[in-house]
């Protein structure tokens, strides 16, 4: 969804026109699957870390327009409200000490873009979700001011009919309409890419479904909506209930939510790009003006431009991305499902933890997910959500009796996902150094139980304990929260609590 998209309205034959352009790109994509046309391995990773923009006062300030401006970097992009941003890291090769290059990166040009942000009375705040969020934020009138999100919104409202439920109950319950799809503007998340090839692209899809839960469980940190305290990471029900084109009477007959977490394992990448065709219609039917096929026959590559379009509107957790690159097409697996922050260091422990143990899992000679029913994972990924780092999963039990065992998120981890990301960042050749600095994160965070949305639980209860009103509180978290991320030590070493003082009695 990143490129420019310009359009008006769209009648009656645009969308048969590009139902039929998708089932030629799905053609063109099934032959060069066939002809072994993609790129070569290359082991390497991408990211990508969704922003929000506060102020000195812990609430959100809309003014990604002018702090874009003030930026000026390519690296820095748009998202969805004008409280967000989205930065991007070029890709990098895993191996060596990968994550301490990147670590310097990313708090090079974050501490540029908050210096930036400064200029207009605003910071950057990476968070899974704002907690000072109001209802009055997120509104169609603080979409970002960029035609692709104004028709996004247009598109979705019109295929739902009605306005939008949002109905979370957690810890307490949000129960509200939404006239727009700017209530997903919300979500900020990471997004971690890895190129792969065709062969190994269903066995690394699989294994980052099998895992998504205990990367949600670890990671959680988002655990405020609206001033309501709901799951530990709030982000999927509220994605998937933002976004829903489905009316009660559609979800009642089954039809799939187009933010999904699937319904099956695959064997194959194109799998996941027919699912697109079949089950979801075009929100965005603009038609490039290439011939997919005809490209083809004349031996150069096409760029599946409606296809890659289309993907960009389903909601997968794990999505599957066709690019090309220097004429060469190639395919990643785009995980979804972490939420940003709290600290750098904090995202790339979460980023190792990934790599490694999908490497791993993808490698094992009785896969998980060969033992393990897919609505199990699914299962397994709404608990991490509900409960975050408390949460229990079910999992294979190792050795002959087979099996289902239900287990603590953070027992798994730590006896039997951890060893196996160690295994797999080794296999793409990070250095140790590296590899025990990052996994170690992950390890204290499972032996204290603390991760971003915990803290932020127990802070906010503190607050109030300490007689702030709810949204003194949820201010008082934020203002405190992105101290602590600016410092950059890991959420396990922050202290609980509020260090500014609050009202007596």
């Amino acid at each position: 969804m990143g490129e420019k998209i310009e359009a008006g309205g769209f009648d009656l034959s645009d969308r048969q026109r590009y139902r039929d352009k998708l089932r030629q790109c799905l053609t063109g994509l099934e032959r060069l699957l066939a002809d072994e046309r993609f790129d070569r391995p290359k082991n390497l990773m991408g990211l990508e870390i969704e922003l929000n923009l506060a102020g000195g006062d812990g609430m959100p300030r809309m003014l990604n327009g002018e702090v874009l401006e003030r930026i000026a970097s390519r690296d820095f992009q748009t998202e969805l409200a004008m409280f967000n941003l989205e930065v991007n890291i070029a890709p990098h090769r895993l191996g060596g000490r990968v994550f301490d290059r990147l670590a310097e990166e990313l708090r090079t040009s974050l501490a540029y873009a908050d210096r930036k942000a400064g200029e207009v009375d605003a910071g950057i705040v990476m968070i899974g979700i704002l907690p000072t969020l109001e209802r009055d934020d997120l509104v169609s009138s603080n979409l970002s001011e960029v035609d692709r999100y104004a028709l996004l919104n247009e598109q979705i409202v019109a295929a739902r009919g009605e306005e939008f439920t949002l109905d979370i109950e957690g810890v307490e319950r949000l129960s509200c309409t939404a006239k727009s799809i700017t209530p997903e503007a919300a979500c900020t998340s990471v997004q971690l890419h890895l190129q792969v090839t065709p062969a190994r692209f269903p066995a690394v899809w699989n294994a980052a479904q099998a895992v998504a839960a205990a990367q949600v469980a670890v990671g959680a940190n988002a655990p405020f909506l609206f001033g309501r305290e709901l799951w530990r990471e709030s982000r999927p029900p509220l994605f998937l209930q933002s976004t829903d084109t489905r009316p009660p009477e559609l979800q009642a007959q089954g039809v799939r939510p187009r933010t999904w977490f699937g319904e099956r394992w695959i064997s194959s990448a194109y799998e996941l790009f027919d699912e697109n065709l079949r089950y979801f219609p075009a929100l965005l039917p603009i038609c490039d003006e290439e011939d997919p096929l005809e490209v083809l026959d004349a031996g150069g590559v096409p760029k599946l431009a409606e296809l890659v379009l289309h993907n960009g509107t389903v909601y997968r957790w794990n999505r599957p991305v066709y690019d090309v690159a220097d004429g060469v097409p190639h395919l990643r697996v785009e995980n979804r499902v972490l939420p940003a922050g709290p600290t750098v260091t904090d995202v790339l422990a979460n980023a190792a933890f990934y790599y490694g143990v999908v490497r791993a899992l993808a490698e094992e000679s009785r896969p998980v997910w060969t033992r393990m029913p897919f609505e199990t994972a699914a299962d397994n990924f709404d608990a991490a959500c509900r409960y975050g780092i408390d949460a229990r999963l079910q999992w294979p039990r190792r050795g002959r009796l087979g099996g289902l065992a239900e287990v603590d998120a953070v027992s798994l981890v730590r006896d039997e996902l951890l060893p196996l990301a160690e295994a797999g960042l080794d296999a793409w050749g990070v250095e140790p150094a590296d590899r025990d600095l990052y996994l170690g994160v992950i390890d204290e965070r499972c032996r204290r139980r603390a991760n971003g949305a915990s803290w932020q639980a127990a802070t906010f209860h503190q607050g109030l304990e300490a007689g702030l009103s709810r949204e003194e509180a949820l201010a008082a978290t934020t203002r405190r929260y992105r101290e602590l991320m600016q410092k950059g030590e890991p959420v396990h070493l922050w202290p609980v609590g509020l260090r500014e003082p609050v009202p007596m009695g």
